[in-house]
C-alpha cells in the first residue's frame, strides 16, 4: 500500500532536513591574520647616530584577538600569531629609529636599549550586549621601555578603532583594519617626544 504525504508535511519534513546544513553554511570561520603594520615617514629626526639595542616581545597573554561572532566561547576565532606580528613590529621599529637618526643594534651591545613590547591586540563587541556583525571595537597597545645610564623610562601608547559595519568583515577587511591599528600605536610611540629625548640620552 503506497502512502501519500501531503505537500505542506513534505516541505517542512525537507526544511527539518535542511536546517543542520544552512547552519553549518552559515557558522563563521576561524581567520588567521597575516598584518602588516608600517611605521610611515613621518617621524622626528631626533637622533646623532646613537646606538640602540633594539628588542621587540609579545606580552599578549593569548594570540586570539577575539571572535567574529562576538560570543567569546565560539569557534570563529581571530588570531595574530606571534611569529609573524614580532618580527614585522621589529623590522618597523628598527626602520624607525635609523629614520630617526639613530642607530639600532642587535642584542645588548648598544649604550641604551629599547624593548618594545606588543602588550595587547583586541577585538570586541563595541557594546558588551551587542552583536559583533553591528560594530567592533580595536584596540593595540604597545609599552614602550628605555633603559640607560640615566635611568629607566616606559612609556604606553594605544590605539584604539571603533568600527561599525553591514555585514560580518573577511579576511581582507580584518587584515587591513588591524594592520592599520598596529601602525597607528608604533606612529604614537616613535613620534613621542620623551620617548625621543630619553634615546638620545
Amino acid at each position: 500500500m503506497r502512502w501519500l504525504i501531503p505537500v505542506r508535511t513534505r516541505s517542512a519534513f525537507v526544511a527539518l532536513l535542511m536546517a543542520p546544513l544552512l547552519m553549518a553554511g552559515c557558522a563563521q570561520s576561524p581567520q588567521i591574520l597575516q598584518v602588516k603594520p608600517d611605521i610611515g615617514t613621518d617621524l622626528p629626526h631626533t637622533g646623532n647616530g646613537q646606538e640602540i639595542a633594539l628588542s621587540v616581545v609579545d606580552g599578549r597573554r593569548s594570540d586570539v584577538l577575539g571572535t567574529r561572532s562576538g560570543e567569546p566561547a565560539s569557534t570563529s576565532t581571530i588570531r595574530v600569531p606571534a611569529h609573524d606580528v614580532i618580527p614585522k613590529l621589529h623590522t618597523q621599529a628598527h626602520q624607525a629609529l635609523r629614520r630617526m637618526g639613530f642607530s639600532p643594534v642587535a642584542g645588548e651591545h648598544g649604550k641604551t636599549t629599547l624593548t618594545l613590547t606588543l602588550a595587547d591586540l583586541s577585538y570586541a563587541p563595541a557594546e558588551a550586549d551587542a552583536p559583533l556583525l553591528d560594530a567592533a571595537q580595536l584596540q593595540a597597545v604597545l609599552r614602550a621601555r628605555v633603559v640607560n645610564d640615566s635611568g629607566t623610562y616606559t612609556g604606553t601608547y594605544t590605539a584604539k578603532r571603533k568600527q561599525s559595519f553591514a555585514i560580518t568583515p573577511d579576511w581582507d577587511t580584518n587584515n587591513r583594519m588591524v594592520s592599520d591599528l598596529l601602525s597607528n600605536a608604533l606612529q604614537r610611540a616613535f613620534n613621542d617626544p620623551e620617548l625621543s629625548r630619553q634615546l638620545k640620552k
